[in-house]
């Protein structure tokens, strides 16, 4: 059940209403794999950082089970580092600064123990690295997610759509979906986006919950409802984390089993929210989160006569 998470190991610093968090560890990668770790043991990060990245980050992502030899360290190199500001309604913020260094040359080179894993989560990286990492496999992971954003469908469309038809699951959120597709409704766009390769869509509302399509069917989890939202960085990529993670444990890719990762996905996020960063996703046990998954599926369970 071996899993392979490429995407970003980064600084970020953030500010909330709720307060400033200085310069953080953050990054795709980061907050997929924290959050995969929960239901495997063998997850490893294809990234890429400099050396002021902290030897003791390193060692916690080992502690947890998260091999880090595909983490490539550029000697003399600065991190990739963002920082931006939310809005009050924290469904909206403002880049403040993006310094790409070392992720601006990030052309990864898979180690030979990742050549070969079933499951592979893509993150929100160039196309060209998306596709640069799946033309090293040597063979067809059982299971491919990516996730993008309208950022590479303004200006990198056509290398986008080759990626797209070498994968199973697209990750996107509502207004990703709809400019990829150009429907306005989400199921004319999932049926679009279908057209294009993925066997499977999810796309990502926030706050108002996921959506999971295939071709024939609709799933719906909703969010959680939460007293407080202290920081919404990285809840998109804790799902896909949470959600491969939980396939990549069960080896089971039904439509049925991908409901379960939704919610389990879902719950793990939710946590994420709680605090700056990835210091609530990186200490949760797992009995806080089978009693979050408790708490989803009394949310939405009911009874009705018909």
């Amino acid at each position: 059940m071996s899993l392979v998470i490429v995407g970003t190991v980064a600084f970020d610093e953030l500010i909330t209403p709720f307060g400033k968090s200085g310069k953080i560890v953050g990054g795709s990668g980061t907050y997929a794999a924290l959050s995969a770790s929960n239901f495997i043991d063998d997850c490893k990060i294809v990234s890429i950082i400099g050396e002021d990245f902290p030897e003791s980050q390193l060692k916690e992502f080992q502690a947890k089970g998260i091999s880090t030899e595909g983490i490539e360290v550029v000697k003399g190199g600065k991190t990739f580092f963002w920082k931006g500001e939310y809005h009050n309604d924290m469904n909206t913020r403002d880049t403040l600064d993006t310094q790409l260094n070392v992720l601006a040359d990030f052309n990864p080179s898979l180690p030979e123990n990742c050549k070969n894993a079933e499951f592979l989560m893509l993150g929100n990286l160039t196309p060209q690295v998306q596709l640069s990492v799946l033309n090293q496999m040597t063979k067809r992971p059982k299971l491919v997610i990516l996730d993008t954003m309208n950022f590479w469908m303004d200006i990198a469309l056509d290398e986008l759509k080759e990626v797209l038809k070498k994968i199973d699951v697209l990750t996107i959120n509502d207004e990703e979906a709809r400019q990829l597709s150009g429907e306005y409704s989400l199921v004319k766009a999932a049926k679009k986006i279908f057209e294009m390769g993925p066997k499977y869509l999810i796309i990502k509302k926030g706050e108002h919950g996921a959506l999971l399509f295939d071709k024939d069917e609709v799933f719906f989890a909703p969010a959680l409802p939460l007293e407080e939202v202290f920081d919404p960085t990285g809840a998109g990529d804790t799902f896909a984390g949470g959600f491969i993670g939980y396939l990549a444990r069960s080896r089971d890719i039904s439509f049925d089993s991908m409901k379960r990762a939704v919610i389990y996905g879902s719950a793990l996020a939710s946590f994420c929210v709680e605090k700056f960063g990835t210091e609530r996703i990186a200490e949760i046990t797992k009995a806080e989160m089978h009693q979050r998954v408790r708490q989803f599926r009394e949310l939405t369970q009911f009874e009705i006569e018909l």
